[in-house]
């Protein structure tokens, strides 16, 4: 069509792209070069029709992406150099560059993507300091937030029913920043990791390690400049970025969690539980009861605690199966424990001991309560029976998860509670069936010797019928 004068690495580059695919990139290019593809395609000036940074900022584009990700993916796409064009003197983008851009950054391998990233992170060539790459990584995690929000695609969750993105953007982009490490293996941590230079190569071992890098940027390219949005991916992980929310609907709360923890935790969860979180308990919703507590979550599949004491620190854990109330440890090696802030980490199995969940109630002879980690009166998270009190202790780390003191003081006083269920409450559960308390008569007996009536007769909620929240 366009003459012998396309380089085969632009053909190349083209058939990546399945027909309806290319199809696509066309009609957005039209629109960002100001063509409409239709008549003035047939001419060979339509090969010279290019795309300004004016055009990207204009109407198509403003709205769904910050104006600093926008000159980002701007200088990202001319960065591109096309044999036989003296490279980056043009203002303008190529329709080839734009291909290039697309196909390396959607279909490409790390090596592929890496020249445009670093463009991206800094306009001048070679080494780029570290707070050149903690400010496009903030960038990046906020225009995913902001691009995600604005096309509906947050799933039942909004920047108004969950805490504020700030901080959580700043907590991601220091996680997946502590990844970065030099050619002799040494991380740079804090202050002086902002002043260290990094070389290409160095950038482009994290950005191969560290995949949510590239599924950031594709999501931004892709809900941004809504290319190939609507088209079925090779890839699931846009699918279970963020997983569907359910529970907090009409309640007036605001969760514990910001959005980019929820996509940094979910993506740690294992695949088959990422794709959905219902809210079971929240300690603003359901009270301050250890009781409550136990009613809602005992035998609902796999969970997420996440509590936050009196400090503002925010932590948790990940239950890979149903609590239940008993005096043994349960669980297996897919738990974890987890900050949200001051920093977001998961703290995954050591093989020290298989001491990974705990949930006792109203026994004389062992600990009653919830505990995640270490060993009795020396857990890695507890929340007490007598509710309100917990501990996080570590010196210096956790047996079980290897995780630091989670809490401001190893002694905490809980503020608040929320407890989810993550991917497919089991059957038995959703279809309404009998509590723990109803079929399992000794842990009734054992409340009611403990003179503690059945608080949660008649207060159990139905579980939700699944409604769409969107």
């Amino acid at each position: 069509k366009m003459g012998n004068a396309e380089s085969n690495a632009y053909q190349n580059h083209l058939s990546r792209f399945l027909p309806e695919e290319q199809s696509d990139i066309d009609g957005v290019f039209d629109t960002l070069s100001g063509s409409s593809g239709s008549a003035g395609a047939k001419t060979a000036k339509a090969t010279k029709k290019t795309v300004t940074l004016a055009a990207l900022q204009a109407a198509h584009t403003r709205e769904p992406l910050p104006e600093q990700m926008t000159v980002r993916l701007y200088n990202g796409m001319k960065s591109i150099d096309l044999p036989g064009k003296s490279s980056g003197l043009s203002e303008q983008v190529a329709k080839e560059q734009f291909v290039i851009f697309m196909s390396n950054l959607l279909k490409g391998n790390a090596d592929e993507k890496i020249t445009i990233i670093m463009r991206m992170i800094s306009k001048t060539e070679g080494p780029v300091k570290g707070k050149q790459i903690q400010e496009f990584t903030e960038d990046l995690i906020t225009s995913v937030v902001h691009v995600l929000n604005y096309r509906k695609e947050l799933k039942g969750w909004n920047l108004e029913n969950t805490r504020d993105s700030v901080s959580g953007v700043k907590a991601l982009a220091a996680q997946l920043l502590s990844e970065l490490k030099l050619a002799d293996g040494t991380k740079p941590v804090g202050p002086q990791l902002l002043e260290t230079s990094f070389d290409p190569s160095v950038v482009e071992d994290w950005v191969y390690r560290v995949p949510q890098i590239s599924v950031f940027l594709s999501v931004v390219i892709r809900q941004g400049l809504h290319v190939l949005h609507s088209l079925p991916d090779q890839t699931n992980d846009i699918l279970n970025l963020v997983p569907r929310c359910k529970g907090m609907k009409g309640r007036g709360l605001v969760s514990l969690f910001d959005i980019p923890s929820i996509i940094y935790i979910n993506s740690h969860l294992p695949a088959e539980l990422q794709h959905k979180w219902q809210l079971l308990f929240s300690s603003r919703l359901h009270g301050e009861s250890f009781s409550q507590l136990c009613g809602h979550i005992v035998n609902k599949g796999p969970c997420l605690v996440i509590l936050r004491d009196l400090d503002g620190y925010l932590f948790g854990g990940f239950a890979s199966h149903s609590w239940e109330v008993k005096p043994q440890f349960q669980g297996d090696n897919r738990c974890f424990l987890f900050s949200v802030f001051p920093s977001l980490a998961v703290y995954t199995y050591t093989g020290y001991n298989d001491h990974f969940m705990y949930l006792n109630h109203g026994q004389q002879t062992m600990p009653n309560g919830l505990g995640m980690g270490g060993q009795h009166g020396y857990f890695g998270l507890w929340i007490d029976s007598d509710y309100g009190k917990g501990h996080s202790k570590a010196k210096p780390r956790c047996t079980t998860y290897n995780s630091p003191q989670l809490s401001a003081k190893e002694d905490f006083t809980l503020d608040a509670m929320e407890v989810w269920a993550v991917g497919d409450i089991p059957e038995s559960v959703a279809k309404g069936k009998k509590s723990i308390l109803d079929v399992d008569p000794e842990a009734q007996a054992l409340l009611e010797m403990a003179g503690k009536t059945r608080q949660s007769e008649g207060l159990r909620e139905p579980i939700e019928e699944d409604e769409d929240e969107e």
